[in-house]
């Protein structure tokens, strides 16, 4: 049995849209990156995202996308613009973003534990490669 080696890599969000920063992020969470990918194993790194408050979304993303949230309850539906999610907590956008361009399977859930997301640039991680 092969062992998994595990780098760090850093990403900063305000450099990118978040959905090409969510794509890359993915990509390396999963471990297609690697040359020895295979896709029922979960070989990826882990990933650092630092500076979330500064989120970049091109167009009008910032009025126009809308976060929908039903209660179950007649009534219930909650409607949340990009740039009031970003407000409330700029790690959730990210994190649902990856969440949802991962694989659809059993890995998914252990490969978000290995995501670390931060507001501003400190964290104590040793970081070996940043994007």
């Amino acid at each position: 049995m092969k062992t998994i080696t595990r780098k760090y890599h850093q990403f900063d969000a305000k450099s990118k849209s978040f959905g090409r920063l969510a794509t890359e992020i993915a990509l390396v969470l999963r471990g297609k990156n690697k040359a020895d990918f295979t896709p029922n194993i979960d070989g990826g790194d882990f990933v650092v995202v630092i500076n979330t408050d500064n989120l970049k979304a091109t167009g009008g993303k910032m009025d126009k996308k809308i976060y929908h949230y039903f209660s179950g309850y007649p009534g219930g539906v909650r409607n949340v613009a990009l740039k009031d999610k970003i407000k409330q907590d700029s790690r959730e956008v990210i994190k649902e973003a990856v969440y949802g361009m991962l694989c659809k399977n059993k890995l998914r859930d252990r490969m978000m534990t290995r995501l670390k997301i931060y507001k501003d640039d400190k964290h104590e991680h040793k970081i070996e490669i940043t994007h």
